[in-house]
C-alpha cells in the first residue's frame, strides 16, 4: 500500500511546553484515517504542522515522497492538500457560490469548469440550494459545511477535516458521514473529531494522541476496546459524541 503522507521525528515546542513530540505518522493513499484524543493531546498542532501553517521544531512531513517540512501552506493545497479549520474561515461577505469559486479557480480551466465544480461541490454537503446565500448569513453548522465544499472544489489528494461536524445537526452529520464515505473512492482523509459516531462508521483507522505523542492506532474496534485508549479517552466525554 502506498504511503501518501507521513511524518518522522514531527516535534513542536512552545517555550518548553512539548505540544507534539517526536510523532512518527503513515497514512496509506485511499485510507479514511480518524485522529482523536482528548482536548490538549496536541492534534491541532500537529495537524498545522502537516498543513504548512505550524512551523516544526524538529522532524520531516513528507506528502507522496517529498519532504515538504518547509514548504508554504499554498505551496502544500498545489501538491493535492486540502484542510478545514476547527475555527470556519469562509469568506462572510461573499455568496456561498463565490467562496467556493474561489478555492476551485487555482485548480480549473475556464469558468464553464469552475461553475461545474462549485454545483457538484455544493450538491454533495447539501448546499446546492443556497448558491446565492450571503455566507456570512448560514447558521455555523452551514458554514462548515461550506468550508467542506470549498475543500471539495479543489479535488485534493488528501482532504484534512479538523472538527467538521462541530455543529451539525444529527440528520446533517448522517449525510456528513455518507458523504464522507462517497470521497473515499477518490480521496484520502483525515479527520480530526471527537463525535465517536462518525469516527467509528467512518475511518478505517484510527490514530489516538495524548500528550503530544501517538498512544495507539489501529482499527476502530480495536481502539474502542484498548484499556489505555479507554483510561486516557474514551469513557469520558467522548461517549457522549461532544
Amino acid at each position: 500500500m502506498t504511503v501518501l503522507l507521513s511524518t518522522r521525528g514531527l516535534s513542536k515546542h512552545f517555550s518548553g511546553l512539548h505540544a507534539v513530540e517526536n510523532v512518527d505518522f503513515d497514512l496509506p493513499a485511499g485510507q479514511i484515517r480518524a485522529l482523536i484524543g482528548p482536548n490538549g493531546a496536541g492534534k491541532t498542532t500537529f495537524v498545522g504542522m502537516l498543513c504548512g501553517r505550524i512551523t516544526p521544531s524538529a522532524g520531516a512531513v513528507i506528502f507522496d515522497g517529498q519532504d515538504i517540512s518547509h514548504l508554504p501552506a499554498h505551496r502544500r493545497i498545489r501538491l493535492g492538500m486540502a484542510y478545514t479549520f476547527q475555527i470556519t474561515s469562509v469568506f462572510p461577505g461573499l455568496s456561498v457560490a463565490e467562496n467556493v469559486a474561489l478555492a476551485a479557480r487555482p485548480h480549473l480551466r475556464g469558468e464553464a469548469e469552475v461553475a461545474a465544480a462549485v454545483q457538484d461541490a455544493l450538491d454533495r454537503v447539501g448546499l446546492g440550494g443556497r448558491t446565492g446565500q450571503v455566507a456570512g448569513d448560514l447558521s455555523y453548522g452551514h458554514q462548515r459545511l461550506l468550508e467542506i465544499a470549498m475543500g471539495i472544489a479543489q479535488a485534493p489528494r488528501l482532504l484534512i477535516l479538523d472538527e467538521p461536524t462541530q455543529g451539525l445537526s444529527d440528520g446533517e452529520i448522517a449525510a456528513f458521514k455518507a458523504l464522507i464515505r462517497d470521497l473515499s473512492a477518490t480521496t484520502t482523509i483525515l479527520l480530526i473529531e471527537h463525535n465517536m459516531s462518525v469516527v467509528m462508521e467512518t475511518a478505517d483507522m484510527v490514530t489516538v494522541m495524548n500528550f503530544g505523542a501517538i498512544l495507539a492506532e489501529g482499527r476502530p474496534e480495536e481502539i474502542r476496546a484498548d484499556p489505555a485508549v479507554q483510561a486516557a479517552y474514551l469513557g469520558t466525554d467522548a461517549d457522549a459524541g461532544t
